[in-house]
C-alpha cells in the first residue's frame, strides 16, 4: 500500500477574539495537509501469494486433523459466525487518542479497473488493472506511521478466539512498493469454521505461539508493519466463511454488501468514523511526509519557555466537508488564550492541521491544547516555564542510560537532595530523597513506557530537568 499526500497550504488569518486579554488582534497561520494512503491502488497480495496461503492453511488443517489436534473439525462447526472486536489496539505506554484510519474496504464490484463499490455503496475501496478487487479491510497507522511501527505502538489482536492454522515471520517489513515479497502474517480459524487473515505484520512481532495453538479474544498476535506488497505500515484484515475459500466475507453490514447479510462486528463503527487521532504540541513543524521508509521527525515537545514558538497540531481521521472543529488554548488559570472554530472544507480519511504562536504565553505552569471533533474532545497538557529543560544550572550532572528500561542513574559531583519524575502532562509521578553519594540510582521499572521529565535538586537548591524515555 502506498503512503502519499496532497498538501494544500492554507494561510488563513483567523480573528481570535475569545478569551484574549491583549489590546491587539492576533492572526494565526493555519497549515492544513491531507494524507493519502495507497494512492496508487497497489494490491496487498498477488494471485500466486493468495493461492499459496490457501494451500498452506489447508495443509496445516489436514495435518492437525491427522494428529487429532484440530480444534474445529467441520462436523463440529457451529451455526453462528463470530462477532469481531476491532483487531488493533494501542500498546501500553503510549497516549494517542487513536492510532489508525481506514483506507480501503472490500470492493463489491467485480469489474475493473476503477469500478468500485464498498459495502455502503461508496467508493472507499480499490481495484487494479490486473483484475484484483480488494478483498479485505486496510487499516493504516496515523499519524507518524513509521515512528509508530518502529516503536511497536499499534498492536494486532485476535478479533475473535480461535486456533492458529498458519503463521509466517522473518520477512522484510519496510516495503515501499509493489513486490513479490511474502508478508508476515497470522491465520486463525474460529469455531464456526471461518478463517481470518492478519497481514503485513512487523518482522519479529508475530506471536511465538505455534500452528495448532489457541488464541484468546483480544490476545496480541503481532504489531503493524509494512511487509509484503505494501508501501506503508498497515493491517490487511481478510475473512472467509471457511477454509474452502469459496465465500469471502465483508465484516461490515450495509446496503451494497453482496457477500453476507449481517455485520460480523460486535459493534460496527460508522462508515465515516470521524474523530481525533492525536492532539500534540511541537517545538517545530512536524515532519509527517518523509521518503518511505524513513522515520518521521515529529518535533513533539511538552516543555517550553515563555518566549518559545509552540506549534499546535490536530491529527484527524475521516473528516467530512462541512464538519466543525473547535479549538482552544487554555492557560493555567483556566482562562482562554484563544478559542475558535473552523469548518472542514474537504472530505478525507486523514488530515492534519497546525497553528503556531509565540510571545503570547503570559503564565507559567500547565497549559492545555484542546480539540473537539467528531463528538469527542481531546485535551493535551503542556508546560510553559515551570518544567523547562532550559533552566539547567547543575552543569556537572548527567543521566544514563537514556532510554531506560529498569534503572536510571544520575552522575553528578554535587550532593543531591531529591529528584522528581513528571509525566508529559506535568503530573508528579514519583519523588526520591537521596543520601549523600556521587552516583544515584532510580528504579523506573514500574513506570509505564513513554517520555518523562526528571527534575533533580541539589542541597544548594540548584536544579536541572532532564527528558528521558522509559522503554
Amino acid at each position: 500500500m502506498k503512503s502519499n499526500f496532497t498538501s494544500s497550504i492554507i494561510i488563513s488569518f483567523l480573528l481570535l477574539s475569545f478569551g484574549i486579554t491583549y489590546s491587539q488582534d492576533f492572526n494565526a497561520v493555519m497549515t492544513s495537509v491531507e494524507y493519502k494512503f495507497n494512492e496508487d491502488k497497489i494490491p496487498c497480495l498477488t494471485a500466486a501469494q493468495r493461492d499459496a496461503i490457501k494451500v498452506e492453511t489447508n495443509n496445516n488443517i489436514e495435518q492437525l486433523r491427522l494428529e487429532n489436534k484440530l480444534a474445529f473439525p467441520e462436523a463440529n462447526w457451529r451455526g453462528g459466525h463470530p462477532l469481531f472486536i476491532w483487531p488493533l489496539q494501542q500498546a501500553a505506554g503510549f497516549n494517542y487518542n487513536n492510532t489508525w484510519a481506514i483506507s480501503g474496504y472490500v470492493d463489491h464490484n467485480s469489474a475493473y479497473p476503477n469500478q468500485l463499490t464498498d459495502y455502503n455503496c461508496g467508493t472507499r475501496t480499490y481495484d487494479a488493472s490486473s483484475g484484483y478487487n480488494h478483498q479485505g479491510v486496510d487499516m493504516y497507522l496515523w499519524p507518524f506511521i513509521w515512528n509508530q511501527m518502529d516503536n511497536s505502538q499499534t498492536e494486532i489482536i485476535a478479533a475473535a478466539p480461535g486456533q492458529i492454522i498458519a503463521k509466517h515471520d522473518g520477512e522484510f517489513d519496510r516495503s515501499c512498493n509493489f513486490n513479490n515479497n511474502l508478508w508476515n502474517a497470522v491465520y486463525i480459524q474460529h469455531n464456526d469454521g471461518s478463517v481470518a487473515w492478519y497481514g503485513h505484520m512487523k518482522n519479529g512481532s508475530v506471536t511465538t505461539k505455534n500452528v495448532g495453538d489457541m488464541v484468546a479474544l483480544g490476545e496480541v498476535i503481532g504489531t503493524v508493519g509494512s511487509s509484503g506488497n505494501s508501501t506503508g505500515p498497515h493491517l490487511h484484515f481478510e475473512i472467509y466463511t471457511n477454509n474452502s475459500y469459496t465465500q469471502l466475507v465483508d465484516p461490515f453490514s450495509g446496503p451494497c454488501n453482496v457477500l453476507n447479510a449481517d455485520s460480523w462486528w460486535e459493534t460496527q463503527i460508522p462508515y465515516n468514523y470521524s474523530g481525533i487521532n492525536a492532539v500534540l504540541t511541537h517545538s517545530a513543524v512536524p515532519d509527517i511526509f518523509t521518503t518511505c521508509p524513513t522515520p518521521e521527525t515529529s518535533n513533539t515537545s511538552d516543555d517550553f519557555d515563555t518566549g518559545d514558538t509552540i506549534y499546535f497540531a490536530a491529527y484527524l481521521r475521516d473528516q467530512v466537508s462541512g464538519d466543525n472543529i473547535h479549538l482552544s488554548i487554555i492557560k493555567p488559570d483556566n482562562s482562554y488564550l484563544y478559542d475558535w472554530d473552523i469548518t472542514v472544507t474537504t472530505t478525507a480519511s486523514s488530515w492534519y492541521y497546525y497553528w503556531y504562536y509565540s510571545g503570547v504565553y503570559d503564565q507559567e505552569g500547565e497549559w492545555k491544547w484542546e480539540v473537539t471533533y467528531g463528538g469527542e474532545t481531546v485535551s493535551h497538557s503542556f508546560n510553559v516555564g515551570a518544567l523547562s529543560i532550559e533552566e539547567a544550572n547543575i552543569e556537572t550532572t548527567s543521566i544514563y542510560p537514556n532510554p531506560s528500561k529498569n534503572y536510571l542513574n544520575i552522575k553528578t559531583t554535587k550532593t543531591l537532595a531529591s529528584a522528581m519524575i513528571y509525566d508529559v502532562s506535568g503530573k508528579l509521578i514519583k519523588t526520591i530523597r537521596f543520601n549523600e553519594a556521587p552516583t544515584h540510582n532510580i528504579d523506573v521499572s514500574n513506570i509505564s513506557k513513554g517520555m518523562y521529565f526528571l527534575k533533580v535538586i541539589s542541597n544548594e537548591s540548584e536544579q536541572e530537568t532532564f527528558k528521558f524515555i522509559k522503554q
